[in-house]
């Protein structure tokens, strides 16, 4: 299962990296290295006591949510997470390649490294941020396309949106840009959702 996962976790981050490579080496090579463009970069905050009450924040608003729409309106068979059922603390490895690599990584990458700086630096963060938001929503809500039913669709859609939404505002106005905070809650996140499937807990 681990070498599926870290085979499977590097297409994606290779996929998900495309993108925003080409548009770097067009349009950005000779202004700054990749990664900063990207904002993997160290963490700058102004205050240690308001960032910190913002990253649980986020965690929170991700984690309830995602807790409750499985546990009552999402047949949770149909989640990514359900690889793990009743695996218990045996596949903790597993699930931290899925959560901070495959998922957290990739999609940090794309959607807050990429997507969002580029957004912002068109429309303005509350526009630039909201659209960022809008499309990682529908990314996963077209991911279950044929598997759960159009209220479950837009409930993941909801949910995902406003969690992209947040993940980009971190970033951009706790953090100095950088993507290492979205990272590590949507790594923590997937971990904790993971959790539910590998101890049987909804």
């Amino acid at each position: 299962m681990i070498i599926n996962l870290l085979i499977s976790a590097i297409f994606q981050l290779l996929l998900f990296s495309i993108i925003p490579f080409v548009w770097w080496v067009v349009t950005a090579k000779k202004e700054t290295s990749y990664l900063t463009w990207l904002g993997i970069k160290k963490i700058k905050i102004k205050s240690n006591q308001i960032f910190m009450a913002s990253f649980l924040f986020v965690i929170i608003v991700l984690v309830i949510p995602g807790y409750l729409a499985v546990a009552f309106f999402i047949d949770e068979s149909a989640m990514a997470t359900s690889q793990f059922s009743g695996k218990g603390i045996s596949a903790i490895i597993p699930v931290l390649i899925y959560a901070f690599l495959q998922t957290g990584l990739s999609e940090e990458i794309f959607f807050r490294g990429f997507l969002t700086k580029r957004l912002i630096n068109r429309f303005g963060f509350q526009l630039g941020n909201s659209i960022q938001g809008i499309l990682f929503g529908l990314m996963h809500g077209a991911m279950f396309m044929v598997l759960l039913n159009p209220l479950e669709i837009i409930i993941i859609i909801l949910i995902t949106g406003v969690g992209g939404y947040l993940l980009g505002w971190i970033n951009e106005k706790q953090s100095n840009g950088s993507i290492i905070s979205s990272w590590l809650i949507h790594g923590i996140v997937n971990t904790i959702s993971s959790s539910w499937a590998l101890f049987n807990l909804l």
